[in-house]
């Protein structure tokens, strides 16, 4: 999953070109997230080689535009991104990444209708532990889990192998990490490093 987290905040269109690049590198499923507003710019995003697309700040403005991109594209091509993070009495409330405000609405009733609008899958993101590498919100997980029955991504706080699997012990489906693969040791320097195969396997042995 590639996120243009600044095209957003800005107001423009995905960086196509970028993502061309992505698609003609990338061997795998590939989701991509930023900047998108219409059915027309998701349908340019497709035509690159994109799998899937992450959609939040159009989703806020505008939910229909999920279920437009689901009835055209068919809703595994559709993921919505909810962040979540927690006040000053560790209440989660709705985040709004665009604006880095908090926003009125429950986070459940808004992970509820993105999906019966027709979103295939989430990603939860809590904000506040994001780049921390200090574990998920475990209780964030176990509640969106009990919340809705499509696959859902958990992100934000992973900082170990271990996490992984406590996470999908919540209920998350799936987990992304970020930071965990960037930032090495006490000074944070910048080293790209992922885990063997063989380890994470061992994480889920009964999915073998």
């Amino acid at each position: 999953m590639v996120l243009d987290i600044v095209a957003s905040k800005e107001g423009v269109e995905p960086d196509y070109r970028m993502i061309g690049q992505f698609a003609g590198e990338c061997f795998m499923p590939l989701c991509y997230g930023g900047g998108i507003r219409t059915l027309d710019q998701a349908k340019r995003v497709f035509d690159l080689g994109v799998e899937k697309v992450c959609l939040q700040s159009a989703v806020l403005d505008r939910p229909a535009i999920v279920t437009e991109i689901a009835g055209t594209f068919g809703r595994q091509s559709v993921v919505v991104s909810v962040d979540v993070k927690r006040d000053w009495l560790g209440r989660p409330k709705l985040y709004q990444s665009r604006s880095g405000k908090t926003l009125g609405r429950d986070w459940l009733d808004f992970l509820r209708y993105a999906v019966e609008a027709g979103a295939g899958e989430v990603v939860l993101n809590a904000v506040d532990r994001d780049g921390e590498m200090g574990g998920y919100d475990f209780e964030l997980i176990r509640q969106a889990a009990a919340a809705v029955s499509v696959p859902l991504i958990a992100l934000g706080g992973a900082g170990t192998s271990d996490h992984f699997r406590q996470a999908v012990m919540a209920g998350a489906s799936a987990v992304a990490a970020g930071a965990m693969f960037v930032f090495y040791g006490p000074h944070r320097a910048v080293l790209i490093s992922y885990p063997p195969y063989s380890e994470l396997e061992k994480l889920f042995p009964e999915r073998k």
